[in-house]
């Protein structure tokens, strides 16, 4: 039906891949955290961006060359775990910057603390990219639903069912990130906490991608 195979399987799949902590979640909750529902919502963009770019390389059988050609997707797992990495060290740099200054007074209209040279959207696209989950899910998972009598419509369908998923629970996530912004503003030591807790997530991420295969 409409180019999709077993699409109850799918949606079971899809629920318990979203619901799966990635770095593109985590991202989008740090900065609704640290910089406010727009900004969230912002990176969010990125992140549902670089998920349309992974579905398309996948309808065009990328996929399948990823599949077929291990040394290609050596390069792919290996570059997304250096960029992994980069922004591990990048956060537990701004962490350890946040712990030296708790003690100096903060103004409650301050601007929430944020990683210098950010660039939201281009940061959470290219997070998506390269994220561990996405890659298999769009490598292992999504092409199987895909019907062969009609696949422009399956991936279009798979597509769309995604992104409605992905939308509802990174606005959740971005909701939920922004009450934590005032507590925060007022409270150095648990912002500089949060940003280490969130930079070695993304160190078990890099590692985590960097072992994974197809």
């Amino acid at each position: 039906m409409l180019g999709v195979i077993d699409l109850p399987t799918y949606l079971a799949g899809l629920v318990l891949i979203v619901l799966l902590p990635g770095p593109n979640s985590l991202y989008v909750l740090s900065v609704a955290a640290r910089r406010g529902v727009r900004t969230g919502y912002t990176a969010a963009a990125g992140v549902w961006c670089g998920d349309t770019v992974l579905m398309t390389l996948s309808a065009a059988g990328v996929a399948s060359l990823l599949q077929a050609n291990a040394v290609l997707f050596g390069i792919v797992k290996y570059a997304g775990a250096g960029y992994l990495t980069w922004l591990a060290v990048g956060m537990l740099r701004a962490a350890w910057a946040m712990w030296r200054a708790r003690r100096e007074p903060a103004a409650e209209s301050a601007e929430p603390e944020t990683v210098a040279g950010e660039r939201p959207f281009r940061r959470a696209l290219v997070i998506s990219l390269f994220n561990p989950k996405a890659i298999l899910f769009f490598v292992a998972f999504f092409v199987q639903f895909v019907s062969e009598s009609n696949p422009l419509i399956g991936f279009t369908v798979l597509g769309v069912l995604a992104q409605v998923a992905s939308a509802l629970y990174l606005s959740l996530l971005i909701f939920s990130g922004a009450r934590l912004a005032a507590a925060f503003r007022r409270r150095r030591r648990l912002a500089a906490g949060a940003t280490s807790a969130a930079g070695a997530l993304f160190l078990g991420f890099a590692v985590k991608l960097s072992l994974a295969s197809v």
